[in-house]
């Protein structure tokens, strides 16, 4: 039996979740999916699977897992806090002949770069209660990431792929454009999840850019969209003045008008803005 058949011969995932318990736990932010159709079209969207290391989050039963195999995933890292979800993936880890590591971790505190041989791509239905978190972690190390497939909850995908003066544009619209190259794969309804969520999901692709923008740090870029966002009501000349700097000062050097709101602002304009308070640090 190939590896591929011995995949397919597993038992249905609604029958894994059965007879290991695998009830969902909102601790955790679980939502499993279970179409293998969906799975394995999301991992077709995460382009060229089968060279390098797919990371994975939160397997789970082991739904996207599967699809990534069937896909071809030349080598799958599924990282798994739920004790549960471990035991119940060690069929699937037996199946896939060596291509699949399970690692019981807190996702939160693994490098996920030094996984295994790049190019390192991560593709998960990420936890909603850590996403966000995951995700600003992951951009700090993008240059040596190649790319992320992610399931978030629908408004917060909107937000990676908002422009400005939508009304989904945040602070993570700024950091994951002003790094990536964004893009919504597909849109999941709640029921295609067990248990269904109250929400629609979202795929959002995100594609590191080469060579990486060395026009200012991502430290100063957070700190900077923190501030601005924090207070998104405000004029900037009144939100960065959390910065404990010149706010009008700060602004007029980057050449924007202190009145304006965060929201009016482009990625290039934030990029001045951070560059323009590295250097009043630096001075």
């Amino acid at each position: 039996m190939t590896p591929r058949e011995a995949i397919a011969a597993l038992p249905p995932l609604r029958t894994v979740i059965a007879e290991n318990d695998l009830a969902a736990r909102k601790s955790l932010g679980q939502n499993f999916l279970l179409d293998l159709n969906l799975t394995s079209k999301i991992a077709r969207s995460a382009g060229a699977i089968d060279t390098g290391t797919i990371v994975e989050i939160g397997p789970g039963p082991g739904g996207l897992t599967r699809g990534l195999l069937l896909e071809g995933a030349s080598r799958v890292v599924a990282i798994e806090k739920d004790t549960r979800c471990v035991a119940a993936l060690q069929p699937l880890v037996d199946a896939a002949d060596g291509r699949l590591t399970l690692l019981q971790e807190d996702a939160l505190s693994v490098d996920v770069t030094a996984l295994g041989p790049p190019p390192i791509r991560i593709v998960a239905n990420l936890p909603y209660n850590i996403a966000t978190p995951l995700l600003i972690g992951w951009l700090r190390q993008a240059d040596a990431i190649a790319g992320l497939t992610l399931m978030f909850q629908k408004e917060v995908a909107d937000r990676i792929v908002a422009s400005p003066s939508d009304s989904a544009y945040s602070r993570l619209s700024v950091l994951c454009n002003w790094r990536c190259a964004t893009r919504i794969a597909l849109t999941l309804p709640p029921q295609a999840f067990t248990p269904p969520p109250k929400v629609s999901s979202s795929v959002a692709n995100l594609t590191p850019r080469v060579p990486a923008p060395q026009d200012c740090r991502i430290e100063d870029l957070e700190r900077i969209t923190q501030a601005a966002f924090g207070q998104r009501r405000k004029m900037l000349r009144g939100s960065l003045k959390s910065l404990g700097t010149d706010a009008e000062g700060l602004l007029s050097r980057a050449g924007i008008e202190p009145t304006r709101r965060a929201e009016e602002l482009s990625v290039p304009q934030f990029v001045s803005l951070a560059r323009e308070w590295r250097a009043e640090l630096d001075a």
